[in-house]
């Protein structure tokens, strides 16, 4: 059963779910199946398809792969805010305060959470060029906005993390991952909402990311 939303409701109200995530309820298989075989109807580079999810419902995988992605969070850092980023960041006040209060609650519960899917593209891009790191990239990306989607119309919450990008290499031995072939493009908790009444956010205006024939 999913929920009763048009497209356009389906697409702007899909967020990152941290603090409304049910850790109550376990998340059934069948529902995280239709999930990935919606998200496998997304556009790939060449419809080569390399992309892998790798799902972890088991309590004791669970806990190894929380501790990662925990000491990862504290290792993990990340680009400095630019002074750009800083004036949209404020153009909303109490935006950044609400996220990094979020972050937080998903740090110290990220045990609780049921389900984690970590979606996988075949190909690293470390050393690649552009090219083949757009087709890489645009062959996992697309689908798992449509698995987001996808959780959203069931009632099922998700939030795309990168925490785990620093111990990447220890998570994928950790799930038996070969490193050297498929990276793990990203760390999604999963879990059903608590409500399902989630809103539009507030965006820049469309002045200012919209150009028409020039930048």
């Amino acid at each position: 059963m999913t929920l009763d939303l048009t497209p356009d409701q389906l697409l702007s109200t899909t967020r990152a779910v941290r603090k409304r995530l049910d850790f109550s309820r376990p998340v059934p298989r069948k529902l995280i199946e239709e999930c990935v075989d919606l998200a496998t109807q997304a556009p790939t580079g060449r419809n080569r398809q390399r992309w892998h999810f790798l799902v972890v419902t088991d309590e004791d995988q669970r806990m190894v792969v929380a501790d990662i992605y925990r000491r990862a969070m504290v290792t993990g850092g990340g680009a400095p805010v630019n002074a750009r980023d800083l004036r949209r960041m404020n153009s909303h006040p109490g935006t950044m305060e609400r996220i990094f209060d979020g972050v937080q609650y998903l740090y110290a519960n990220i045990h609780r959470v049921p389900a984690f899917v970590i979606p996988a593209v075949e190909g690293r891009t470390e050393r690649a060029s552009v090219l083949d790191q757009s087709m890489t990239w645009g062959s996992i990306l697309p689908a798992v906005w449509s698995f987001m989607l996808a959780a959203r119309a069931r009632g099922l919450g998700t939030c795309w993390t990168t925490a785990q990008g620093s111990l990447e290499r220890e998570l994928a031995k950790a799930l038996g991952v070969p490193y050297d072939e498929v990276m793990l493009a990203a760390f999604l908790p999963l879990a059903y909402t608590i409500g399902t009444d989630f809103k539009p956010a507030r965006r820049i205006p469309r002045d200012e990311v919209l150009h028409w024939d020039t930048w």
